[in-house]
């Protein structure tokens, strides 16, 4: 997420200028990075899932896994991603237009 905000340094700065609101800006940043996580875990979950239930059958005691912990799980990575992304979109667009436009 740093490298993406540093790479999109530009076009954040003239949004800026032109009156994007900083919480339109974090919205920009984090909307692929959220669809990103979240294919990843329509991916990782069906797959876990099968693995998990091989793995917990070879105990003596068996469980089931139930599909609340994967939910979690997923209500969790999503969650690190948007503070984690908001943090960086929030420090590029508290940035200074002009610093990121003067190079050009």
């Amino acid at each position: 997420s740093a490298f993406s905000a540093d790479r999109r340094k530009k076009e954040i700065s003239i949004r800026k200028v032109l009156g994007a609101s900083i919480g339109s800006i974090m919205q920009l940043l984090s909307k692929e990075f959220v669809i990103l996580v979240l294919i990843a875990i329509v991916l990782a979950t069906p797959i876990a899932w099968h693995y998990s239930k091989i793995w917990l059958e070879t105990f003596h005691y068996r469980i089931d896994m139930p599909w609340s912990a994967y939910f979690l799980a997923g209500f969790i990575a999503v969650f690190i991603c948007i503070v984690t992304v908001s943090f960086q979109s929030l420090k590029a667009s508290l940035t200074n237009p002009v610093k990121s436009l003067k190079n050009e």
